[in-house]
């Protein structure tokens, strides 16, 4: 009966993630169609909107208040806004690098001082030993830290948009708007294969299992 709610949990969680991530991707598409200079702004509402019900269904779901869901929503909404009233991009832009910066420091600094932000808010879904979740942690902390990274190249090099020349890392670089947009599917996938990689070391560090084999 756990193991059935748990896996109810985790397929809820994927449902959290991806579902804005696609209202996003089809808002924006469907609006360079019309209005290609305001799709941006557009996607950005849509997503907003999205990440809030994300957030409503995620608390109803496992009813409890998800800690790195609320605070990367209010980053969504916060950035989305400035934007969108600001009618200017940059800040939707750099949105995922703040997002995702964000979470990486704040797994880093809690493990400094002494605690896994990371256990906190999955061990209600994995039991595993200490070791595993510090791996898992720091392991995330640096991957939260590439798509940051991935994010500041890509947008940076936008060159139909409002985006400075002197923002450029590499001067042969050109990026479309709508390839910066449609590559959040792209971050997603990637980061669904880094979770999976991250199987095997949650299945050999459950104590339990452990447990039961030294038995």
């Amino acid at each position: 009966m756990a193991q059935t709610q748990k896996t109810s949990e985790q397929s809820s969680r994927l449902l959290v993630d991806a579902g804005p991530i696609g209202v996003w991707i089809l808002v924006y598409n469907l609006a360079r169609n019309f209005v290609p200079d305001q799709a941006i702004y557009y996607g950005t509402g849509a997503y907003m909107i999205a990440a809030t019900i994300a957030l409503i269904v995620s608390i109803r779901t496992e009813k409890r208040i998800p800690p790195m869901l609320v605070f990367t929503t209010a980053i969504v909404l916060g950035f989305g806004t400035i934007g969108i009233v600001l009618q200017d991009p940059i800040f939707i832009y750099i949105k995922p690098t703040i997002i995702n910066l964000f979470l990486s420091w704040m797994i880093l600094i809690g493990l400094a001082f002494g605690h896994n932000i990371w256990r906190i808010f999955f061990e209600h879904i994995f039991e595993l030993t200490e070791r595993a979740w510090l791996i898992l942690a720091i392991r995330w902390a640096l991957w939260f830290q590439v798509l940051a990274l991935l994010n500041e190249f890509l947008w940076r090099h936008i060159t139909d948009s409002v985006v400075p020349e002197s923002a450029r890392w590499f001067a042969g670089m050109e990026f479309s708007e709508a390839l910066w947009s449609n590559a959040k599917l792209g971050v997603m996938v990637l980061s669904l294969i880094f979770a999976a990689a991250q199987m095997p070391l949650v299945l050999k560090n459950q104590p339990r299992a452990k447990d039961a084999a030294d038995a």
